[in-house]
């Protein structure tokens, strides 16, 4: 397969102009009338960086499930963290969690929308998930789910979607999204950027390129809204519709002539990144997080940085961190000691004892995985994909484990960030407060996890200018 062309991210100024202000009137009302609740499965805790006031709650049984369809929001979220589980795991919990929303659906006699979110630059366990979500809603509720719609486009992370391949901003290049570093993933890799190709390759066939629906950017901007409403309830089979997008004006007339296939009697899954979420959610925009209400008054302690994700940007991120030098104490947390026996017990020790000492004393302290990634000498995927949840599971534990109430916690990576909500805090359900900078969320914990009511920032692996880390690092400081 020969590479693309990397294009110049001046070409998303040539994109024809649509009047933003009617679209958004007309969505308005398109949303009032769609009676559905919107319920987002998200597989690390990155999908509502774009969102606030929204609920996330961190298990799927049927309680949660009730309550998400019980709120007077549109959306919810649940937490599946399942691009940390082997493909049995997934299996199970996915039918599980379609099992629970086709009985809650039923007996609160409320509709609903499943979003898939689990792009990661496309990455994660594409199509087991919703394939498995179809198979058993199809089952449980006896209604056909005519196709899956595929939409990664993500503003705020950089990635675009044009001619129907997805492109990486990286510098001033939108990258084909084949050829990054994502691609290479050890357990969720690929080699096509267009993505009626990945729908193929991922499928091994079962779906092919030439049985898409493709969404263009002319109609679009056209705002041509009857002809891809049209192109919808053609779609059949859990056949795939790939949605071209370069900027929220596009999902919004997308999500237009969506609602109108919708009533008009078709029923539609997604797999996207969080753009979709919070327009189908209807969340308005709001101003980017402060200090002041991110930092607890009378709080002296020193804040946390723990980070996990070994993809490039975030050790860009990480070395501009180390230049502010001795205001930050690091930390490193050597993984390798996974091999040796009682290791990672030993080290896990070690690191706390260290950044509790800091943070007492006022200072920031950022712990870090060794930067030389471990990987398994071996092609087992599984094998390799559960050697990296014991070592997330130590790492993790770095924030379970401490005696100290930090001024405030980051988490960078998405497996890293869920680990640390779920099994280090123990939150059961989180408000998301907002983002920080564009990209990066916020939630706030409940009353029963491990420091209640406290701002817990996430930090995507893959999102971010080089600085980000060190400005909000420095923002939140007290020194």
């Amino acid at each position: 397969m020969s590479d693309l062309p990397v294009l110049n991210v001046g070409i998303l100024e040539t994109v024809k102009k649509i009047d933003e202000k009617s679209v958004d009137g007309a969505l308005r009302a398109a949303l009032k009338n769609l009676d559905r609740k919107i319920v987002a499965l998200d597989d690390d805790p990155t999908g509502v960086q774009t969102v606030h006031g929204i609920s996330v709650y961190t298990d799927w049984d049927s309680r949660s499930v009730e309550a998400g369809f019980a709120e007077t929001n549109s959306l919810f979220f649940i937490l599946t963290n399942s691009r940390s589980f082997t493909a049995e795991e997934t299996k199970k919990a996915h039918t599980t969690m379609a099992e629970n929303i086709a009985a809650v659906s039923a007996k609160t006699g409320k509709k609903f929308i499943v979003i898939s979110r689990g792009d990661s630059t496309m990455r994660g366990h594409f199509p087991l998930e919703t394939a498995v979500l179809r198979e058993t809603l199809e089952k449980k509720t006896g209604k056909k789910i005519d196709g899956e719609i595929i939409f990664p486009f993500f503003k705020e992370g950089g990635r675009f979607t044009i001619g129907n391949i997805h492109y990486v901003k990286e510098k001033s290049g939108l990258v084909p999204a084949g050829q990054t570093e994502f691609a290479k993933d050890k357990t969720f890799g690929y080699h096509a950027s267009h993505l009626g190709e990945w729908v193929e390759e991922k499928t091994k066939g079962i779906f092919k390129k030439d049985s898409c629906a493709y969404i263009s950017l002319d109609d679009l901007r056209s705002f041509d809204v009857e002809k891809i409403a049209g192109q919808l309830k053609s779609v059949h089979d859990f056949n795939k519709v790939i949605v071209n997008a370069v900027d929220y004006v596009d999902v919004k007339v997308f999500m237009l002539a969506f609602i109108n296939a919708i009533h008009s009697g078709k029923e539609f899954m997604f797999r996207s990144a969080a753009a979709v979420t919070k327009v189908l959610g209807g969340v308005s925009d709001r101003p980017l997080l402060s200090k002041s209400e991110l930092v607890e008054k009378g709080n002296t302690n020193g804040g946390i940085v723990l980070i996990g994700s070994h993809v490039n940007k975030t050790t860009q991120q990480f070395e501009a961190l180390r230049e502010l030098g001795g205001k930050v104490e690091f930390i490193e947390f050597n993984q390798h000691l996974v091999l040796k026996d009682g290791g990672l017990e030993g080290e896990v020790e070690r690191v706390i004892a260290l950044a509790e000492k800091n943070i007492l004393l006022g200072k920031n302290v950022v712990v870090y995985t060794r930067r030389e990634r471990f990987d398994l000498d071996t092609d087992d995927k599984e094998k390799q994909l559960l050697v990296s949840v014991k070592i997330s599971d130590a790492v993790t534990s770095v924030i379970g484990k401490l005696k100290v109430r930090p001024s405030y916690i980051i988490a960078k990576g998405g497996i890293t960030s869920s680990d640390v909500g779920t099994k280090a805090l123990k939150v059961k359900k989180a408000l998301v407060m907002g983002q920080i900078k564009p990209g990066i969320p916020v939630w706030m914990t409940g009353p029963e996890s491990k420091f209640p009511d406290m701002p817990y920032i996430i930090f995507p692996g893959n999102v971010g200018e080089i600085d980000t880390l060190k400005k909000i690092v420095e923002e939140l400081s007290f020194l």
